[in-house]
């Protein structure tokens, strides 16, 4: 087994604290990482293999310490970003943000209704192009939303963003479509996450949330902690470690869980 891919949650605070987010992320929320304590993990991982790793959240641009991470690791492997776009709505923000250099950003598009959010990321992922920084957009497909998601697609196709720049992004636990459904939405040819059409861990990717906690997975809650911030500890403690479908995980498994309970769930796991 060998890691070539990271996805690293930076904090679960966001401003949006859209309810069916998988982490429970909210405006009150915060982080365990350090900015030392990610470049260091990081670069040690690099050593063994690792080629990419991607930053997200919560909001990674409500991490204080995103940009420094992005400069300190930059020409060291591919680094990506995805964020909801709001703060990039703001000059310096967006400045900031293309300073740092990001080999790739993608912006959200949560609420596939609202033709302010599709007009504010189209517009974003324009800029950042402009910029020349590589981008695209990854659409929030829900079951009971498709027609909107697919009319919202269209949109997006028609502003000169293909479908080789959109992540059509099946939303998880309830509400779930089908891949046929998120293939109708697309209208060809398309990108999404490989367990749309099975639940299943992959040897080269693992994702660490903002409670430096383990998954093979984002949306899963089976998860060890990180005992320490190396590769030999991200691999001790993916030995042994399930996968829990976040399709058939439990109500209580999903409720919304504050940051000293859960730093008080990983020291007693």
């Amino acid at each position: 087994m060998l890691i070539e891919r990271l996805s690293i949650e930076l904090t679960n605070r966001c401003d949006k604290g859209c309810g069916f987010c998988y982490n429970q992320s909210q405006p009150g929320g915060g982080t365990l990482w350090t900015v030392d304590e990610i470049i260091t993990l990081v670069k040690d991982c690099v050593s063994h293999g690792l080629r990419a790793v991607s930053f997200g959240g919560g909001e990674p641009l409500q991490y204080e310490g995103l940009h420094e991470i992005l400069e300190a690791l930059q020409g060291v492997l591919f680094r990506s970003v995805t964020s909801n776009g709001l703060l990039l709505t703001d000059a310096s923000q967006f400045e900031r943000l293309v300073a740092a250099k990001p080999d790739k950003v993608h912006i959200s598009i949560h609420k596939p209704s609202s033709e302010v959010e599709l007009d504010r990321v189209i517009a974003t992922v324009l800029a950042l192009d402009t910029a020349g920084i590589p981008s695209g957009i990854n659409l929030l497909v829900a079951a009971d939303q498709l027609d909107t998601a697919a009319r919202a697609a269209q949109k997006i196709r028609d502003a000169g963003i293909s479908n080789q720049r959109i992540v059509y992004l099946p939303q998880r636990s309830t509400n779930t479509p089908t891949p046929k459904d998120v293939a109708k939405v697309a209208g060809g040819p398309f990108q999404s996450m490989s367990c749309l059409s099975s639940c299943a861990t992959s040897p080269r990717f693992c994702s660490l949330s903002w409670d430096r906690s383990v998954a093979w997975c984002s949306y899963t809650s089976a998860r060890h902690v990180l005992t320490t911030l190396s590769y030999a500890g991200l691999m001790g403690s993916l030995e042994g470690l399930g996968l829990i479908n976040c399709a058939i995980q439990t109500r209580e498994e999903s409720k919304p869980i504050s940051l000293m309970s859960r730093m008080i769930k990983s020291i007693a796991d």
